[in-house]
């Protein structure tokens, strides 16, 4: 039976999942974590995956041919939620770090500013008021203010500081001002060259650094008129308006996302597995 064509946006979910599992070996899924396969937390560290997403992401990578995780977390901590999984790709602090065949790929060119983030760390617990959490991730440093929302100026006011004092480079997010290397990486450019030989891919994001994903994926059918590209939002408080502006499709939760995938997995042939 020949395949159909690609459909235009906008589109019905019954369109994206026909086409999709028409092309499952030619499909890549990429996913954020936080807000997207978790919910956000307080503490960072306290992140988990929601129940179903394990078994989900599983069932997917036998169905498709590459599934990834893109986030701002570091390859280190997305191991130890995603280990059990075989066939995920990860890229850690916006695809600074990838992990991929069993080893650790890190961007040359931010390795020597591991002790600048080291010493900012440091500096940022010592001079930010005690209520804003510093999480250090070796190649940059989060100044998370979710539990202080009343100190967000101050943290974005010293977080501009230092990136002029130092070089650095500045991402906002939900409730969090991120310091990072000066180097050109972001999940826009991890998307750019994933979808290099796809023939679809979507993308699931809820933060603004999620927008560069969607744009990529919008670039690539530009240029080529075979590729099908879905982008997905996941619906917050803080970002949501503008993420799923510049999405195809809403969703509400991480659990929901689960709960698309497992639906839109029923139309996958049964016993797909990764092809040859």
């Amino acid at each position: 039976m020949a395949e159909s064509a690609r459909p235009t946006h906008p589109l019905t979910t019954d369109e994206a999942w026909a086409f999709t599992a028409e092309r499952a070996s030619s499909t890549t899924f990429f996913f954020d974590f936080d807000g997207v396969l978790s919910p956000v937390t307080d503490d960072p560290d306290a992140s988990q995956p929601v129940p179903a997403v394990l078994g989900v992401l599983e069932r997917l990578a036998s169905a498709v041919a590459r599934v990834a995780i893109v986030s701002a977390r570091p390859v280190s901590f997305l191991r130890s939620r995603f280990d059990s999984l075989e066939g995920v790709d990860l890229y850690g602090l916006y695809g600074l770090e990838v992990w991929h065949d069993g080893q650790v790929v890190t961007e040359p060119a931010a390795l020597e500013f591991v002790p600048t983030m080291d010493r900012l760390a440091e500096q940022a617990r010592t001079e930010l008021p005690a209520e804003i959490l510093v999480e250090y991730k070796r190649l940059s440093v989060a100044l998370h203010y979710r539990t202080a929302p009343d100190l967000a100026r101050t943290v974005e006011r010293w977080g501009h500081e230092q990136a002029e004092r130092l070089g650095l480079r500045i991402q906002g997010g939900r409730m969090v001002v991120e310091l990072k290397p000066p180097v050109d990486q972001d999940k826009g450019m991890v998307i750019t060259e994933g979808v290099r030989n796809a023939g679809c891919a979507w993308y699931f994001g809820d933060d603004m650094s999620d927008i560069k994903a969607f744009d990529a994926l919008r670039a690539r059918e530009a240029v080529d008129p075979g590729f099908f590209g879905m982008a997905v939002a996941v619906a917050n408080p803080e970002t949501g308006a503008e993420v799923s502006s510049a999405a195809d499709l809403t969703l509400d939760s991480p659990e929901q996302v689960a709960a698309f995938l497992a639906e839109g997995l029923k139309r996958f042939p049964e016993g797909l597995k990764h092809f040859s």
